[in-house]
Order: C-alpha cells, then sequence, then structure tokens
C-alpha cells in the first residue's frame, strides 16, 4: 500500500524532493502538522514572558508595552512583539493602543499564586530546551541527551549551579502542589502514622496531606538544598511539630520507621537498575504493615493522545529514565521485592500505583 506522499527521505538521512505528481497533501493536514512544528515557537515566548516577570507587572492591571520595557529592561518595540504574540495564543489579551492585561492562562505566570507555572516555565525554556535540541542523539544512541548537550548529567548539573537547582525544586513544587489535592481524592490516608515522602523536594505535597491528617507525622527525604527550603515551609506552615525534613541520598538508604512511602514522579528519573535501588531502600526501612505509593503516569496502550508518552521523551532527553506501562511497573515493583496491588485512577493525569512487600 503506498502511504500519503511527503517526500522521500533517503537512508543516509537527507531529505528528498517533493513528488509532486501524487495527490496533495490536504490544508488541514498541512496546518495540523505546522502547528506541530512551530509549537517550540509558543513555549519560547511563554519562556521569556516567564523569565521576565511579565505576569506579576501585570498583576495589578493592564500596561502599555512601553512601561512594561521600562520595568524589565528589554527593548520597547521588541517587547511589544512579544506581547502581541502572547495575546494571539492567550496568554494576554491586547486591549489595543500598545496596553495588554493578563488572562486567567496568564495568570498562571504570576510568582507564588496558587496553581502557578511560572517556575516550570523556565526550567522548560533554558536547560530542558537545550537538551531537547538534541534528541536526535538520544534516538540514534539511546543515551541523555542533557549529557550531550551540557556536558554533565541533569542532577550534577542543578547541584553544581544552584540558582538553576532552586528554579527546578521550585517547578516540581509547584506540579505537586497542583497533584495534592488529585491524591487526596483518591487515597484514603486513614490509620498511616508516619509517612515518608522520597524525594520529597520542598515538602509541597507533604504539607497538604498533614494538613488533612492532623494525626500523622511526615518526612520529607531529599537532597540538602531542597529540605533545607522545604523545614523552613512545613514551619510556615505550622506543620513544623509533626514534619520532619532530612537530607540523603535515596540511592544510598532512605528513613526509617514509615507505614507508608510516597515516590512522586522519582520512579521515572531513571532506569530499571537505578529505579529498583530506590525500591530496595524503600523496602528495607519500612516499619510493620507497611505500603507504598507510586505516584506517577501509566503509559496507556494504543495511539491515543497520552501527555505519558512525551514525557516519557523528556526523561530520555534529562535525566536517561522512562515512564512505564501497568506492566513494566508491576515487573519493576517485583524485582524490588513488592507487590502490586492496585492502580487508582486520579482526577489529574497521574495514577497512584499501590504495592506491598511481597
Amino acid at each position: 500500500m503506498k502511504g500519503p506522499s511527503c517526500g522521500q527521505i533517503p537512508r543516509d538521512g537527507a531529505i528528498g524532493m517533493p513528488d509532486t505528481t501524487s495527490q496533495p497533501a490536504s490544508p488541514a493536514s498541512l496546518l495540523a502538522l505546522s502547528q506541530l512544528l512551530t509549537g517550540y515557537w509558543v513555549s519560547q515566548t511563554v519562556y521569556v514572558a516567564a523569565k521576565l516577570g511579565i505576569a506579576d507587572l501585570l498583576a495589578g492591571g493592564a500596561r502599555t508595552s512601553a512601561e512594561l520595557a521600562s520595568l524589565t529592561g528589554a527593548h520597547a518595540p521588541t517587547l511589544h512583539r512579544l506581547l502581541r504574540a502572547l495575546a494571539s495564543v492567550g496568554v494576554l489579551a491586547d486591549g489595543g493602543e500598545g496596553r495588554f492585561a493578563l488572562t486567567p492562562v496568564g495568570a498562571c505566570l504570576c510568582s507564588g499564586a496558587a496553581g502557578s507555572l511560572r517556575s516550570l516555565a523556565v526550567t522548560l525554556g533554558e536547560e530542558h530546551y537545550r537538551a531537547w535540541g538534541e534528541l536526535l542523539h538520544s534516538v540514534r544512541t539511546g543515551q541523555t541527551a542533557f549529557d550531550h548537550a551540557l556536558g554533565t548529567d541533569f542532577f550534577r548539573y542543578i547541584q553544581e549551579k544552584p540558582a538553576c537547582g532552586e528554579i527546578f525544586h521550585a517547578a516540581m513544587a509547584e506540579l505537586a502542589a497542583l497533584d495534592a489535592p488529585a491524591l487526596l481524592a483518591v487515597y484514603d490516608f486513614s490509620g498511616v502514622s508516619r509517612l515518608v515522602d522520597v524525594g520529597g523536594g520542598y515538602g509541597a505535597l507533604l504539607a497538604p496531606i498533614l494538613a488533612a491528617h492532623p494525626a500523622m507525622r511526615g518526612v520529607v527525604f531529599d537532597a540538602p538544598q531542597a529540605v533545607e527550603v522545604a523545614a523552613k515551609r512545613l514551619a510556615a506552615a505550622g506543620l513544623a511539630d509533626r514534619a520532619e525534613a532530612m537530607a540523603g541520598n535515596f540511592f544510598d538508604s532512605v528513613p526509617g520507621g514509615g507505614d507508608l512511602y510516597i515516590l512522586r514522579q522519582i520512579i521515572h528519573d531513571w532506569n530499571d537498575a537505578r529505579a529498583k535501588r530506590i525500591l530496595t531502600n524503600c523496602r528495607r526501612a519500612m516499619a510493620a504493615h507497611p505500603k507504598l505509593l507510586i505516584f506517577e503516569n501509566v503509559v496507556p496502550a494504543g495511539d491515543a493522545p497520552s501527555f505519558a508518552k512525551l514525557l516519557d521523551l523528556n526523561m530520555l532527553v534529562i535525566s536517561g529514565g522512562q515512564e512505564r506501562t501497568e506492566e513494566e511497573f508491576r515487573a519493576l515493583l517485583d524485582s524490588g521485592g513488592f507487590r502490586l496491588t492496585r492502580v487508582i485512577p486520579t482526577p489529574s493525569m497521574m495514577s497512584v500505583l499501590e504495592a506491598v512487600p511481597a
């Protein structure tokens, strides 16, 4: 069967001339592909707005592009072009006469606001963007693009560059805060006395769980850079008497004595061998009658649209990890000494995988 003609691509990778004798592609198909090809134009436009703090400057009301240029130190005519583009994709509203205001979408770039994704926009627009430019290297070699693009692995990079690490951990805290209500909506935490959030960053997931369960105590466990901030945030939330922030490396050990351990988007950072090591350390640290929760995306079968399938490529590019199917999770858990008991969908894109010691 002859497929749709978009020009032959020889095996050496050179792009051939299009076949002008075949049926032309439909306008709808060309438009759809054009939007896919230029997607990074939009993401980089949003990144620049986040980096300049445009949303924060518009939080009090509309301003002109000239005013925003003066406040950000940007080139006024060029900033106007950026703002016009942001308005065209729904991030800003163009009020005419050079004035722009926030839309509900743009408000999600305000620093510290509930649901803010400003830090995520910055970290995706900087190191992640550079690494994604080397996706072809990953596909050809199976190696991590980040290492190839930036000369070191991702986690060493953010450790050696604290400012970048701070933005990354803040981005992960933004996402954890958004995920917490979905987890609380589907999982019964009653009866849990000591919860250990392994790789819990700034404590953005632990804090709402403890707030919802006053009898529970918890531990957030992560690198020193993250837990220093976590301790302050947990104290500010009035949880200092029930929450500990402990520093360490989950490849060496994790805090003991927990009857519930949570791994929120930790396993997907690593290949099977390294993920197994984390699971094994959790198994060794557990108290009596323990459970393990893995809170991650589960890759579905078939060709239906799935964020997990794109996120899987991101893990390949950034850390060499992967998203997994339910069966792949089951096999991984089995290798680490656990038995998968159930998979619980949540209102978010992620699922809760509950496991117990085998």
